[in-house]
């Protein structure tokens, strides 16, 4: 069977609900900075496996509040949720103004990149201005897919939700759970009827402000020029080869030519997920002949079980086979043997 179609640009929104601050609270108040907590951790770890723009939305006394743009950086996203942890959480969440937000931002997403909403509801209420169903239907039209992970309890209108837009809704069973359901949103879903197209991309080099680089003048930095912070002249930096706007972290999008600047190694995040490494053979270790030593570890090898990778034939042990799989995502015998 072919692989699934995966999207190799990721654009998604985080819209996360909850109500601490009232008696009738669903979750209690450190169980909340659980999930923050575990928030941080999703966002490091969605950008180290794969190459995405993220972006977070709070919903709280019948209204929504985006709290960041898109961006590629996990610091600016980690960092705002980490300041939520601040906002008292009264009143009742809005689904709707939440989904709006988010449409209103994805709707302006090229066609060959995945428009995702993935909301974080921690109560069984919904407090809207209009009719959810009309908000589905444009979420359809867009192709937005929503998926839910629900806190407390299922509720319908999550199901409906994720059903018509093609996402997926759970509810969590424990904390472990939790992270569990975060983990599988990491990698990308498998999409239909996506367009294909070339994209414009630069691979910026970092300079390190010498004489003679180009850069060896004081200049500002572009995202920070959007932050409330100080702003202040610096050298060095990574600058766009199409316009030479200074940018201090990769990935991002120009503000100036709308260039996607990113390095290999963001493309790499993607790479693994587009093409997923082949699963070893399982066999006995006393069909083993020759060396019974792991590939990867150089342990000698002592359980009965034992994986052998098709390609190049190395052999390798239970917990090497789930690294290689889960976080290395490449055959350490094919690179040698290649090398």
């Amino acid at each position: 069977l072919p692989e699934a179609v995966r999207a190799f640009c990721r654009r998604v929104l985080l819209p996360e609900s909850n109500q601490p601050g009232e008696a009738p609270s669903l979750i209690s108040y450190f169980e909340f900075l659980s999930c923050l907590f575990d928030a941080c951790c999703f966002f490091v770890l969605f950008f180290s496996a794969t190459s995405l723009q993220l972006g977070f939305i709070t919903t709280r006394n019948k209204r929504a509040e985006q709290l960041t743009e898109l961006g590629g950086t996990p610091k600016k996203h980690t960092a705002a949720l980490q300041k939520a942890v601040e906002i008292q959480c009264l009143g009742e969440p809005s689904l709707y103004n939440s989904l709006h937000t988010a449409l209103q931002t994805l709707r302006h997403v090229p066609s060959h990149s995945s428009r995702e909403v993935l909301v974080v509801l921690g109560s069984l209420t919904t407090c809207d201005p209009v009719n959810l169903h009309c908000l589905i239907k444009s979420l359809v039209e867009f192709k937005v897919r929503v998926s839910v992970i629900g806190l407390s309890a299922e509720v319908h209108i999550c199901t409906l939700l994720a059903q018509e837009t093609r996402g997926t809704y759970h509810v969590i069973l424990d904390e472990p759970h939790f992270k569990e359901l975060l983990m599988y949103h990491v990698t990308p879903p498998p999409v239909t009827n996506m367009e294909s197209a070339l994209i414009r991309m630069g691979f910026p080099q970092f300079s390190g402000g010498t004489i003679g680089d180009g850069a060896d003048k004081p200049s500002f930095n572009m995202a920070q020029l959007e932050s409330q912070g100080d702003v202040s002249l610096t050298l060095g930096g990574y600058f766009c080869p199409q316009c030479w706007a200074k940018y201090g972290q990769l990935p991002v999008e120009c503000k100036i030519c709308g260039l996607t600047l990113a390095s290999a190694p963001h493309l790499a995040r993607s790479y693994h997920h587009l093409f997923p490494l082949e699963a070893f053979e399982e066999t006995l270790l006393q069909n083993i002949s020759g060396d019974r030593v792991c590939e990867a570890c150089q342990m000698q090898l002592t359980e009965q079980q034992v994986y052998i990778c098709p390609e190049c034939k190395a052999i390798f042990c239970l917990d090497c086979n789930l690294f290689i799989h889960e976080s290395l995502h490449c055959c350490p015998g094919c690179i040698h043997s290649k090398s």
